[in-house]
């Protein structure tokens, strides 16, 4: 597995938004939860802090804290001025600018960074990439699925997305993933067809709305339990 630097578009989110994304309850934060393609989020940072048990695997662990550092610094700005020149497709209302916005993906990420050296000596950032991932059957009690699958739908097939969502069921008995809509604010085409899928081979299966709306639409999770 190699990270194409130049591809990698850093952008962490914090842990409150991942428990409105989730609807992670008190009881969910205590079980033991794979972060899939967490990026430079902070939630592995503020859940370890909590002395709550996480591990979270993304492709850009390969590399090391300075070299993300710098792809943060060379991508940020330009992140903003595409936020700003598609304002219209986001909701302005727990987060009310594009600044304010800035403000909070960077004070996650340099949570993260901060934290991302300490966090691999422990095992809780590991480096892989969907659909096939480095732990062993039943590793984790839930996978949480932030802004990959679904939202590149158009970039990623859909039998990209079976086997993914397979691997993911492989290593943890519930699987989470937000959003359901792709880039363009638009269902994801593939979403009717895996829950069709998922329900077929007898895994419970919900669409479930949450309190998190940054994105137009994308205030719904994708929920399966493995049967």
């Amino acid at each position: 597995m190699s990270v194409k630097y130049h591809n990698v578009v850093p952008w962490g989110r914090s842990f409150k938004e991942y428990v409105d994304m989730f609807s992670l309850t008190d009881e969910d934060l205590n079980r033991s939860i794979l972060g899939c393609s967490d990026g430079p989020a902070s939630f592995n940072y503020e859940m370890n802090r909590k002395g709550k048990s996480v591990v979270s695997v993304d492709p850009i662990y390969e590399m090391d804290k300075e070299t993300i550092r710098k792809r943060i610094g060379e991508t940020y700005l330009e992140v903003l001025e595409q936020t700003k020149a598609n304002k219209e497709k986001f909701i302005w209302k727990n987060i009310s600018s594009v600044e304010e916005l800035g403000k909070i993906r960077m004070s996650s990420m340099n949570l993260f960074l901060d934290d991302l050296e300490e966090g691999k000596k422990h095992g809780r950032y590991v480096a892989g990439f969907l659909p096939e991932l480095p732990f062993s059957d039943n590793s984790f009690d839930l996978v949480l699925v932030s802004h990959f699958l679904f939202l590149y739908s158009e970039q990623l097939s859909f039998d990209f997305h079976v086997q993914a969502i397979n691997e993911l069921l492989r290593v943890a008995g519930e699987v989470r993933i937000f959003p359901v809509v792709d880039l363009n604010s638009r269902k994801s085409i593939h979403l009717d067809e895996i829950i069709g899928l998922l329900v077929s081979q007898e895994h419970v299966v919900s669409e479930e709305k949450v309190e998190y709306e940054f994105q137009k639409g994308g205030n719904t999770m994708l929920k399966v339990i493995r049967e």
